[in-house]
């Protein structure tokens, strides 16, 4: 059998790939005797011109490119036979397999390989950010990432293939917008038509919470568009949790902003259990802890006022022995009586009653914590004194936690409003919170949980 030659150069191997308009085919290179990849693409009858567009520009983008772990652009041809006609790009042939193939036949990675795999993607994509304009691939995902040569605990050299979606600066001011990328690894403004650095580290977190999981981004749950993977890859460390989570962030304000950043947090994992004290409101004795499974508020003791100190005065000063007497009353004809027996009684248990209450209320000022957690799970609101733990209102689901608020109730006084389904935790004046603690939380809150925060007026 005669294998088929393209532009008298190229002799066809094998089909790679094949999709509608389109084949990919390995052939080897007459001259070089070198193996190739043609990208072919044909003018049929479903050829759209912005598929052709896509086209060029890959090819344009591959030409300027110069990197080892890209395949190097090589040659561009016009093909033009009796039962074929398009075009078709040239470029290096890697050999290897995909992330996708590997996961398809049941290969796991291990933490120290997935960081491997993470460090190596994001030094193409330093490159690739760092060009003039820089160039945004749009579909990084399992199947466009091929691994060769691997050995021992190293996954091997890794290469980042298929510029077909890819998108440059000067490019992207066009008059239409083209959504363009991968179900599952396109991050939320993709679908917009919008495309930035941080999209491509969207693609990459995604991509490996699949190699951590096991499971196609779109088979695990989201909350408010995040990917929930945490509960299901406990054995991975939280700073790696943690991580991944900042790389798919839904919002590009959370989200981690460059490819330089995100290797360098890699590298150098912030500290993920953390008091915050440097964007806490100075004189604030308030304790933030979050970690990639839960923040915490605690509000320490509110410590004795002076209307406490008189309160306990005036329940000294009822209970003392001059407080309760017998009075004795004159009837009109000088014959005395006693006040009834009881009366004397009655005094001593009240204002021993009001010596307990103002005593648990010196317990409550000198020793009382609240505490604010949200976990993966729930969202509790409890007081913690001397040992005990009492709940303030039921917990909640986390999932249910729909609204952050900030009330403004009065001037420099404010509250702030967690609502999880029908269940609202007030956080404000009753505790004593000054107003630049409660925008501080406010802002903590709205970090961790990814959600916007309202602000409203009492009679609002």
């Amino acid at each position: 059998m005669t294998s088929k030659i393209l532009a008298e150069r190229y002799e066809v191997q094998r089909q790679l790939g094949k999709q509608t308009g389109r084949q990919t085919l390995l052939a080897r290179d007459l001259q070089t005797q070198k193996l190739v990849v043609i990208k072919q693409l044909f003018l049929g009858s479903d050829f759209e011109w912005q598929d052709l567009k896509l086209f060029e520009r890959e090819a344009e983008t591959l030409k300027s490119l110069s990197y080892p772990a890209i395949p190097r652009y090589l040659d561009y041809l016009e093909i033009d036979e009796p039962d074929t006609k398009g075009f078709a790009l040239v470029q290096t042939y890697v050999e290897g397999k995909t992330l996708e193939e590997h996961l398809r036949s049941g290969r796991t990675f291990s933490e120290s390989e997935v960081k491997e795999l993470a460090n190596s993607l994001l030094k193409i994509l330093i490159y690739l950010h760092e060009q003039n304009p820089p160039v945004i691939h749009r579909d990084i995902k399992p199947s466009n990432i091929l691994l060769h040569s691997r050995s021992g605990h190293s996954v091997g050299q890794v290469y980042l293939v298929d510029f077909g979606s890819v998108q440059n600066q000067v490019a992207k001011f066009g008059g239409t917008i083209t959504v363009v990328g991968t179900y599952g690894y396109m991050a939320p403004e993709q679908f917009g038509g919008r495309s930035l650095p941080a999209s491509d580290l969207y693609g990459l977190g995604a991509t490996l919470i699949y190699l951590v999981t096991g499971l196609h981004p779109t088979e695990l749950p989201q909350q408010d568009l995040r990917i929930q993977f945490a509960d299901r890859v406990t054995h991975l460390n939280s700073n790696l949790i943690h991580w991944l989570e900042w790389m798919t962030a839904p919002s590009l304000d959370q989200r981690l902003s460059s490819a330089g950043e995100a290797w360098h947090s890699l590298k150098n994992p912030r500290p993920i259990e953390q008091t915050l004290m440097e964007l806490q409101p100075p004189g604030s004795d308030i304790k933030l802890t979050k970690t990639s499974e839960f923040i915490e508020i605690v509000i320490p003791p509110a410590g004795v006022g002076f209307g406490l100190v008189a309160l306990l005065s005036a329940a000294i000063a009822a209970n003392s022995p001059s407080f309760v007497t017998v009075f004795n009353f004159q009837k009109d004809d000088g014959a005395s009586t006693n006040l009834p027996a009881i009366a004397p009684q009655l005094i001593i248990i009240l204002s021993g009653s009001f010596l307990a209450a103002v005593g648990v209320m010196f317990l409550f000022a000198l020793f009382r914590e609240l505490r604010i957690r949200i976990d993966r799970q729930q969202i509790s609101y409890s007081s913690h004194l001397l040992g005990l733990r009492w709940n303030h209102s039921r917990p909640a689901s986390r999932q249910d936690i729909c609204q952050l608020e900030i009330k403004q109730i009065a001037y420099k006084v404010s509250q702030l409003i967690i609502q999880a389904g029908n269940q609202k935790y007030r956080l404000g004046e009753e505790q004593k919170l000054s107003e630049s603690e409660i925008d501080w939380l406010g802002r903590e809150l709205s970090q961790w949980l990814d959600l916007k925060i309202n602000i409203t007026w009492k009679d609002g």
